[in-house]
């Protein structure tokens, strides 16, 4: 398809730096100039991150929303300046990074865009909105050396490195299966416009690169990730921060993938999932998803099951449980004869239990870190691009396996869907004018 071609000639192509991309990069010492696309929910948390270390100046702040840009400005107390539209924000050479917090179908064209202005970025998670802005995004990246992080923040948390390393070190021997839940009861559903209403000049910004459509409050703030034109829902939202860490534990991508769902409780409105489950088959193992935003209850989070034991974990720690070193005859259930001789087998592998860690001070901080630290040093960040884009492609395939009733064969060689073409179509979208030309100037397709 056009879009690949392009991005492979793009990775082929020499990158020679422009010249925003030559501006200042800061010393050791030196203090990051930070500038602020969208101050709502998780914008305004990274606000408060960035501003807890002293090397970190908040140089500006773009907001849609006139409410929310005042909340911003007065958080950051410090007088930054006010962008209205982001572009302005890239215009200005004294900023040396920007963070996107956005909702999702703004993520790619706003980091491409900061890459091409001489930015580096922090980018919210999911990484894209479409698969193949992934794609564009680390092509962007390349062309003009830029270091960009993505917010899959649990990759800074030192009891997640911990859990890595005795994965891979086969402490709960080999993994065969993981299983990723959330669920929470919301019925009958958000219904009230959060915020005050945007203006039709605010409402074409917030809309950007999706298609127009009359201006509706009630897709504001949280209530975006319910609609296709803005969002993956629940599977590239929450499932992202787990499936970022099985593979990043497992080294292994999916190669098919099957998926069912529904939107009934929450039907009046939104058109993503409101319950859903998904099977991806790794090269060495099995993954579920199962989501349920109408119907609480059950453990929840992120489970390993190895050949020795299983590894839970979550923001606030991990447990490994052994498994019992019990033989395959004793595990054959008996309806008859002598009873077996109670014993107590021996664990499998050690029990583990670390926990009691908060994930701002544990795992957004130190993200966040980990970010400056290397728009000072140029080194790869923790959440890389490349390895982002590897997470995307598992949420988005379970997307579009649901939304096609087909099991999805991914080809990582080619980076193509094997024997769909109608699937493959759904892997890319169009921008909506003038954003289009936007996106090519940025990758230098215009």
């Amino acid at each position: 398809m056009p879009e690949r071609r392009a991005f492979l000639k793009g990775l082929a192509a020499t990158a020679i730096a422009t010249a925003a991309s030559q501006q200042r990069v800061p010393g050791a010492n030196d203090r990051v100039r930070v500038g602020f696309i969208g101050i709502g929910l998780i914008g305004r948390r990274h606000l408060l991150d960035f501003m807890a270390e002293a090397d970190c100046e908040v140089a500006g702040i773009s907001e849609v929303s006139s409410e929310r840009m005042e909340d911003g400005v007065a958080t950051a107390g410090n007088s930054p300046a006010r962008f209205d539209d982001f572009r302005r924000m890239l215009d200005r050479p004294d900023i040396d990074a920007v963070v996107v917090s956005t909702p999702d179908h703004w993520h790619a064209l706003m980091t491409i865009m900061a890459a091409a202005a001489g930015k580096d970025v922090y980018v919210e998670k999911p990484l894209n909105h479409v698969l193949r802005e992934g794609e564009w995004m680390i092509d962007a990246a390349r062309r003009y050396r830029r270091v960009v992080q993505v917010g899959t923040q649990q990759r800074a948390g030192a009891h997640y490195q911990r859990a890595k390393q005795l994965v891979q070190a086969g402490h709960i021997g080999t993994v065969r299966g993981a299983r990723v839940s959330t669920a929470r009861n919301i019925t009958p559903g958000f219904t009230q416009p959060v915020g005050a209403p945007l203006t039709p000049a605010q409402w074409d910004l917030w809309l950007g690169p999706a298609p127009m459509v009359p201006y509706e409050p009630a897709r504001g703030l949280y209530h975006f990730r319910w609609f296709w034109d803005y969002s993956g829902g629940q599977t590239t939202n929450l499932l992202a921060h787990e499936v970022d860490i099985v593979q990043w534990f497992t080294s292994q991508v999916p190669r098919r993938v099957a998926a069912f769902a529904q939107r009934q409780s929450l039907s009046g409105f939104g058109e993503t999932p409101d319950v859903f489950e998904g099977i991806f088959e790794y090269p060495g193992f099995l993954l579920n998803w199962s989501s349920r935003e109408v119907a609480a209850g059950g453990r929840g989070g992120l489970e390993f099951f190895g050949t020795k034991g299983m590894l839970a974990i979550n923001r606030r720690g991990f447990d490994i449980t052994p498994d019992p070193a019990l033989t395959p005859e004793s595990q054959i259930p008996r309806f008859s004869g002598p009873p077996v001789a109670a014993a107590t087998p021996a664990p499998r592998c050690e029990a583990i239990k670390d926990g009691g860690y908060d994930q701002v001070k544990d795992q957004f901080r130190p993200h966040v870190r980990n970010f400056l630290d290397c728009v000072k040093s140029r080194k790869a960040p923790l959440a890389d691009l490349e390895s982002a884009h590897q997470t995307s492609i598992a949420c988005h395939l379970a997307n579009l396996a649901m939304r096609t009733g087909r099991v999805l064969t991914w080809d990582a060689a080619s980076g193509d869907l094997v024997g769909d073409p109608a699937a493959s179509a759904m892997l890319t979208k169009t921008y909506r004018a003038p954003w289009d030309r936007e996106l090519r100037a940025a990758l230098g397709t215009a």
